[in-house]
């Protein structure tokens, strides 16, 4: 598409790096911008480059934080012996959403992938590893996604800490509440036989 400026073409391109949007969604939110104040441009420029330049990575879970340490690593009332590990923040934030769950974060920014040349080393594990050792941990969810790719990653993980008296479990899978059987996938489907519970 041809647009009336090149500075509004700028602005396009820009915003349709984003995920989710494609041209014509940018070219909505440039143009919804043109019409507000300028203060409105001003304020979210100034935001995005403040999350670029001063947000921080927690040093005990790497979660992102205004911190050192984050607010759920500084929380005394969270259970210091329970560590979810997760791939990304997002999933921090999915979890915490849930209200049901009280214990302390792990972030491993990502999961093993030899395909994509993601070895052990880039990830955050490491630190996982020396908080079982330093830490009193008594239980480690893994919360990771299903794919081929996180299986290998928290195999990875129980074959580390196996040797240690830690509790290591992974949240449940299965047909999701609402879902017919005909079009779920026949991995999930598979799991949820494998690891079917007693009828309550």
């Amino acid at each position: 598409m041809n647009y009336p400026s090149r500075l509004l073409d700028d602005a396009i391109n820009e915003i349709s790096k984003l995920p989710g949007i494609g041209k014509k969604t940018a070219l909505r939110l440039a143009l919804f911008l043109l019409k507000q104040e300028e203060d409105v441009s001003q304020n979210l420029s100034n935001a995005i480059l403040k999350l670029r330049s001063e947000i921080k990575y927690c040093s005990s879970c790497h979660s992102i934080s205004d911190d050192v340490i984050c607010n759920i690593c500084n929380n005394n009332s969270r259970d210091k012996g329970t560590i979810c590990v997760v791939e990304n923040t997002s999933d921090v934030m999915a979890i915490e959403n849930t209200a049901q769950y009280f214990g302390m974060y792990h972030v491993l920014g990502g999961v093993i992938s030899p395909i994509e040349g993601i070895s052990p080393a880039d990830l955050n594990l490491s630190s996982l590893f020396e908080r079982a050792q330093n830490e009193e941990v008594k239980e480690i969810i893994l919360a990771l996604n299903s794919t081929m790719e996180a299986d290998t990653t928290a195999f990875y993980i129980m074959k580390k800490l196996k040797e240690r008296n830690i509790k290591i479990t992974a949240i449940a899978r299965g047909v999701p509440v609402g879902g017919e059987l005909e079009y779920t996938d026949e991995v999930t489907l598979g799991r949820s036989i494998a690891r079917r519970v007693m009828y309550e």
